[in-house]
């Protein structure tokens, strides 16, 4: 199970977001139920602070859909602490709607994929190799068959 703490740090509209329903569920379903309860925040943003965010910790002056930062326990944590914290993820709105428009996508289907694709960075899925890309992508096109929400990647292969 994931608590949810949701911040919305942007101008867009509140029906171009999804529900809090909806992100729950995205993730609930992305987490494996036999994991220890945990904590994800989920910031969503406008182009110019996914820009920052992607400049000072990737490297790329630009903004982009969704970044995806794992908790990372400061050293001098006691042992005894206890702390359920999966990590942040950052999601660009104005970046989600245009990519759907871009690609044909219904814009729900595109949020579910980004929340899922966010949530398996967090638990150490990534996509630096052709192999890892492979499963990664395998494992969000499962997910997300789930959801009734077609391949994301099918265009790309076609």
């Amino acid at each position: 199970m994931i608590e949810l703490d949701l911040q919305i740090a942007t101008q867009a509209a509140d029906e171009v977001l999804p529900s809090l329903t909806d992100l729950q569920s995205w993730l609930d379903l992305a987490y494996p139920a036999d994991q220890p309860a945990t904590e994800v925040t989920l910031r969503l943003v406008d182009e110019e602070e996914s820009q920052a965010l992607n400049a000072a910790y990737r490297g790329k002056d630009s903004p982009t859909n969704v970044l995806s930062f794992p908790f990372e326990a400061p050293i001098d944590l006691p042992p005894e602490a206890e702390l359920s914290l999966l990590g942040d993820l950052v999601i660009c709105v104005p970046k989600v709607l245009e990519e759907a428009q871009q690609q044909g996508k219904a814009p729900l289907h595109h949020w579910a994929h980004l929340v899922i694709h966010g949530l398996l960075h967090l638990q150490g899925w990534d996509h630096e190799t052709e192999a890892e890309a492979e499963a990664m992508e395998s494992h969000e096109v499962q997910l997300l068959a789930q959801l009734g929400i077609p391949d994301p990647y099918q265009a790309a292969k076609d």
